[in-house]
């Protein structure tokens, strides 16, 4: 189980890192590189083609303002690609949003809400869970004592305190 992580510029890491910690909650090997599609479109390439020969099964691709890398990626591999839009600032993050979620048909790209790696990786860990079962068992378990603790908070009186 593998899965690659890039983000355009080395300021998206804070946000990118999210991803990060998710998948080593569960265990899960990745790879993570800072690498603009626009600046370095052979680099990626070269890099894309290395994570699917080395394990990758799904990508995790952040990127802010036209946030290109995570439909470049889509335009390189069959592989899952799962878009995180960040809000560099310019336009409240609308920009990157619309430019990970239209993508042209047969070149599809997931996508989270904005600056939400984090729930980029829970996709990438669900996308996993079809062919892991060891992983979903862990996704399920995860997801019981979710709902066991909301179950918890049901009887407490949280307006009272």
């Amino acid at each position: 189980m593998k899965i690659t992580i890039f983000f355009g510029s080395k300021s998206d890491a804070p946000v990118m890192k999210k991803a990060a910690l998710v998948l080593k909650r569960f265990g899960v090997d990745y790879d993570a590189f800072v690498i603009s599609a626009h600046r370095a479109g052979e680099l990626l390439a070269e890099k894309v083609r290395e994570a699917e020969t080395s394990g990758t099964e799904v990508f995790i691709a952040g990127a802010g303002l036209s946030a290109a890398l995570p439909g470049v990626i889509a335009s390189l591999t069959v592989l899952p690609v799962v878009g995180v839009p960040l809000d560099a600032g310019k336009v409240a993050g609308f920009d990157s949003l619309l430019s990970v979620v239209q993508m042209p048909k047969q070149i599809p790209v997931a996508s989270v809400g904005l600056d939400n790696a984090e729930n980029a990786a829970w996709l990438a860990l669900e996308i996993l869970a079809v062919k892991y079962p060891d992983l979903r068992q862990k996704l399920l378990s995860f997801r019981k004592d979710l709902q066991d603790s909301m179950r918890r908070d049901l009887n407490s009186r949280i307006l009272d305190e």
